[in-house]
């Protein structure tokens, strides 16, 4: 086996630079996940049921993609490495699809469902995908040091929530300065794919590939081998479950969130992005605070008391949900101990990666980034689509922009969704992180393939 190891300390700007890739990512998809249900049906006067068909049809075709992009980012062989490249390549076309998807054009419904669903899986089945996973997979391929990783992770996830804070918070105000209807969309995502450009861009300069295993290149692993390493690793699942907590509840309460402002607080413009800002603020700041208590707490331990916290949190919320001010308070509280499990989780996963290469000798980076974004796939796709859902159910109206007087049962929907969602999700983090254990065996993992790398084995 040739390697070349990196377990080298990273500079602090290589760190930033890696974390402008996830703040790019969320500046657009941040508002995907967010907004552009409330776009579709009161701007564009999608019918919910139409847009929530669109959302849960794609997902068909996004639980493969992310596989078949880890296998294309193995076999990837260019000057820049395996995964860096993907950064570069992609960026423009996925900025040119994100703007495509506000340019729904008004005809019939079923044109409409063609146009939303062509260019919805354009910018996320391919284009994300194809700058996301390889994107996941750049971390591991940067350092061999778990605590390095840990800390490209805390730097991702500290800088991911501006991206949604500069898109989400921004974007009603911006919406209703340039007009208050489509067209003013449209200006306000062309305006954020050029900065996201700019960050890809940086990030695809600073961060090199400085580890490799060349023997994948010499010995040929059978499909249906790689695909059994890969689930037969319990701690892959594990992280799997934990990233698609995190999302379900980002899309729960960016989807969700919006409605509950416009029809139970009454208030569609300032009080969701007050809102969206506290939760996105403060998760950035419990982010950084991170690498203080992760020396001394482990990963598993500082995530399981953050959800902990976000429970707890939740249901005080609960306690009074018709107060802006306590929803407020409840959900700075809530996104502490939200903080934790969003910023080490992708440094689970490269630990994830060692345990694989240990219990397996099949050493699988692109794999386990690509199986594991289907977490976010699941969070923001099917969440999404089962509450366009639910809301056509209860009998939501759509719109073009006019007002319309909602039916009490569409009203009891949104206030439900928003109470109950993001509790049933920090509850199952809470059990995942009980039983998850690798924390205490990464050591003598580390040790045991140190010894047989040094023998030339994997």
């Amino acid at each position: 086996m040739e390697q070349t190891k990196n377990t080298n300390r990273l500079t602090v700007g290589t760190r930033v630079a890696y974390g402008f890739g996830d703040t790019a990512c969320n500046i657009v998809f941040g508002m995907i996940s967010t907004l552009l249900t409330l776009f579709y049906t009161d701007y564009a006067g999608v019918s919910v049921a139409t847009v929530g068909l669109v959302m849960l049809i794609s997902r068909i075709f996004d639980g493969t993609s992310d596989i078949i992009m880890g296998f294309i980012v193995n076999k990837t062989k260019s000057k820049w490495g395996k995964a860096r490249p993907w950064v570069l390549w992609m960026s423009i076309p996925y900025c040119v699809s994100a703007i495509a998807l506000f340019t729904v054009p008004q005809t019939s419904e079923t044109l409409q469902f063609w146009y939303i669903f062509i260019t919805y899986n354009l910018c996320t089945t391919v284009f994300y995908t194809a700058i996301n996973v390889p994107y996941g997979t750049l971390s591991t391929m940067m350092t061999r040091s778990s605590h390095e990783r840990d800390l490209l992770s805390i730097f991702r996830m500290s800088m991911a929530p501006i991206g949604r804070i500069i898109a989400v918070t921004l974007t009603m105000p911006i919406v209703k300065l340039f007009g208050d209807n489509q067209a003013a969309w449209v200006k306000a995502m062309s305006m954020y794919v050029i900065l996201a450009f700019l960050m890809l861009l940086i990030c695809f300069l600073q961060c090199k590939e400085t580890v490799s295993f060349e023997q994948r290149e010499k010995v040929k692993i059978p499909f249906g081998k790689n695909i059994k390493a890969l689930l037969t690793n319990q701690y892959f699942w594990a992280t799997l479950i934990l990233w698609t907590v995190t999302c379900v509840h980002g899309t729960i309460v960016g989807t969700s969130l919006p409605y509950y402002c416009k029809y139970i607080f009454q208030n569609d413009s300032w009080m969701y992005s007050a809102l969206y800002f506290a939760e996105a603020g403060t998760l950035v700041l419990g982010a950084m605070l991170c690498p203080i208590l992760l020396r001394k707490m482990g990963k598993r331990n500082l995530s399981l008391i953050g959800a902990i916290i976000a429970v707890v949190a939740h249901a005080l919320f609960l306690l009074n949900p018709g107060s802006f001010g306590w929803a407020l308070g409840t959900s700075i509280v809530r996104a502490l101990g939200e903080a934790p499990l969003t910023a080490v989780v992708f440094g689970m996963m490269g630990d994830v990666i060692e345990f694989g290469q240990w219990k397996t000798s099949i050493r699988q980076e692109a794999l386990i980034f690509g199986g594991g974004s289907l977490g976010f796939k699941i969070g923001t796709g099917i969440t999404s689509a089962v509450i366009t859902s639910l809301l056509n159910k209860a009998g939501y109206l759509s719109s073009t922009g006019a007002k319309v007087v909602q039916p009490d049962s569409a009203i009891s929907m949104i206030k439900n969704i928003y109470m109950w969602g993001p509790i049933l999700v920090w509850i199952v983090a809470v059990i995942v992180l009980l039983l998850y254990k690798l924390d205490n065996k990464y050591p003598k993992i580390m040790e045991e393939l140190n010894e047989r790398e040094a023998r030339g084995e994997m």
